[in-house]
């Protein structure tokens, strides 16, 4: 389900968001799919239960998931994610497009690129060859 990069400078709990992000936004999860309780999910990352908690408190906020008091935590539909992520993302985009442009990252490479990702296609990140310490 969530692959953790324990090497990773990114913490796990952002780690654990951006796993249940993206299985949400490809339809993996769907709406009002019941997620692992707290305790399971950190038992099967064998990570702190509080961990799994600010993870999931922080995708409430955002408004991919829904917890109802004894029931547990769901995945939200499309239409209850909050406005916020997306003028968050989209100020992500612009400050990464405009650091592209003026690396001269031509306008149709971003546009292919673009049209891919809509596609379903996978995308080279650009690491293949270089070594990682």
């Amino acid at each position: 389900m969530i692959q953790l990069n324990y090497r990773d400078a990114k913490p796990i709990y952002e780690q654990i968001q951006d796993g249940l992000r993206k299985l949400i936004v490809t339809d993996s999860l769907a709406a009002n799919d019941k997620l692992p309780s707290v305790r399971e999910m950190a038992a099967s990352l064998a990570i702190n239960p509080n961990t799994i908690q600010r993870a999931y408190r922080d995708l409430e906020s955002e408004g991919y998931i829904y917890t109802i008091a004894g029931k547990g935590s769901f995945v939200a539909g499309q239409k209850e994610v909050d406005n916020a992520r997306e003028h968050s993302l989209f100020s992500t985009f612009d400050a990464t497009v405009a650091e592209l442009l003026y690396l001269s990252v031509p306008k149709r490479d971003l546009v292919e690129r673009i049209e891919r990702i809509e596609r379903g296609e996978e995308i080279d990140t650009g690491k293949a060859g270089k070594e990682e310490f």
